[in-house]
């Protein structure tokens, strides 16, 4: 029964929305992925709709584009801006506020990244760390928390490389997620190089 409120939803959905044929096939796309995500569909659908948006977009103007409540607009509005993900413009003689999405996909993909971090990342080590600095009372406990050392311990590495990443230009960035597989071979490189140093020191003097 639920999935076929879900199918009606979604065919109203279409219905109603006033958009051409190629932006509504994103929008519903992105809508369907980000109720995957953990975000409402809504806000994914308004997302995705001021993205492709050539121009900054009032409430009213989504409210007309995608068929749905002006309350629902504002709250999903207000969740965008909690994440940093939209910006606030105004025009000349005109009261409202308008919003777009940054131009720089770069920059989207470091804000998302970095307000996922805050959300998910940081209070798992924080509840990690608390736990870690526990007494354990029994091996059962012991062997817990040694598990959960293992996880800690990796969680701050990645969260190290992080932020070593995060600090880079966006140029150097996209170099370095266009090497894919040559990493391995950039690292298998510097091994030998390490391994021959190693062989050619000369044997100490007695």
């Amino acid at each position: 029964m639920i999935s076929e409120i879900s199918e009606i939803t979604d065919i109203t959905e279409i219905i109603v929305m006033n958009l051409p044929p190629l932006v509504q096939s994103f929008v519903l796309h992105f809508g369907e992925m980000g109720s995957r995500w953990g975000i409402n569909r809504t806000v994914g659908q308004i997302y995705a709709l001021l993205y492709v948006s050539p121009e900054p977009l009032c409430a009213e103007d989504i409210v007309d584009a995608l068929g749905i409540s002006r309350s629902n607009v504002s709250m999903s509005l207000r969740e965008l801006q909690a994440w940093n993900l939209v910006l606030m413009k105004h025009k000349p003689d005109d009261r409202r506020d308008f919003f777009s999405t940054p131009d720089d996909v770069w920059l989207i993909l470091r804000t998302l990244a970095e307000e996922r971090k805050k959300r998910e990342v940081d209070p798992t080590l924080s509840v990690l760390r608390e736990i870690l600095m526990q007494r354990p009372a029994s091996e059962h406990e012991q062997y817990a928390q040694q598990r959960m050392g293992e996880m800690h311990g990796l969680i701050e590495q990645l969260t190290h490389w992080y932020e070593d990443v995060k600090q880079l230009e966006t140029e150097r960035l996209a170099t370095l997620l266009s090497l894919g597989a040559k990493v391995t071979k950039l690292l298998e490189a510097k091994d030998r190089v390490i391994s021959l140093g190693r062989g050619r020191r000369p044997a100490n003097k007695s």
